[in-house]
């Protein structure tokens, strides 16, 4: 699929809210592993954040820590996990905020997150006991009982919303063929369109095939869903006239003059 470098969207006005996250989501990552006692009272290591503030599916159906709905979002399960959200964050929360506005944006963000979220239950009850048994033959682990966390189905909703708004803009994107880069300009349309085909594939085959991803792909495509349902509510059309308007101005006449309709 390739990693995203950049992307050819200008920014209007500095993305505080979005490099806040970044920043935030940073902060409880590293403190989580040098002093996990500050985020929960008389937790010893990141496994113990981790089952605190992660959230376990088996409980919000009894309606228990509810407030882990928000606080998953902010806890990642390592090094690569926290790298990889926050460089799509990084590449695409921008323009998105800039299109909506600081706290809208932030709203959209953290609604995107909840929604990735109830979907990614949903899932399981609508997944055959079958497929639920042979995981936990396999892995000796209930998925019911596994704590999700992370921001990506948040950050799946900013791709939504990025889609929705500049379907033509292009992604500069390293993929590897064998061993060798190659650096490619795909229009988000193609690169996030495959995306979440991606997405979607992986997802039902965890649920009908009975495979333990670890990878809550479910919650990738709800947030994603998401985030272009609520979109059009969300941002500014000024805004986003702006920057189509000096993306034209930037990158000729490639760009797509499609509007959001409210």
């Amino acid at each position: 699929m390739g990693l995203p470098l950049s992307d050819e969207v200008p920014e209007t006005e500095p993305p505080k809210v979005n490099l806040a996250l970044i920043a935030a989501n940073f902060a409880v990552y590293f403190i989580g592993l040098v002093a996990p006692w500050i985020l929960v009272r008389g937790a010893t290591s990141y496994n113990d954040i981790i089952y605190a503030l992660g959230l376990v599916p088996a409980y919000i159906l009894c309606g228990e820590r509810l407030y882990t709905l928000f606080t998953s979002m902010f806890i990642h399960a390592g090094l690569m996990h926290i790298l990889g959200n926050m460089f799509y964050l990084y590449i695409f929360g921008d323009n998105v905020e800039n299109i909506m506005g600081g706290l809208r944006y932030l709203i959209f963000y953290i609604i995107s997150g909840l929604g990735a979220t109830l979907f990614n239950i949903a899932s399981l009850l609508f997944t055959p006991s079958s497929s639920i048994s042979h995981m936990i033959a396999s892995s000796g682990v209930n998925p019911w009982m596994i704590p999700a966390v992370g921001a990506s189905g948040a950050i799946s909703g900013v791709l939504g919303a990025y889609l929705l708004a500049f379907p033509s803009a292009n992604i500069r994107v390293m993929v590897f063929w064998g061993f060798l880069p190659l650096f490619l300009r795909l229009p988000a349309s193609v690169y996030i369109g495959f995306w979440f085909i991606y997405q979607v594939v992986m997802a039902l085959t965890t649920s009908f095939g009975g495979v333990m991803a670890g990878i809550a792909f479910w919650a990738h495509v709800g947030g994603f869903l998401t985030g272009m349902a609520l979109a059009p509510l969300f941002i500014d059309k000024r805004r986003l006239a702006r920057t189509r308007y000096l993306m034209t101005i930037m990158s000729g006449p490639w760009l797509s003059t499609r509007e959001l309709k409210h």
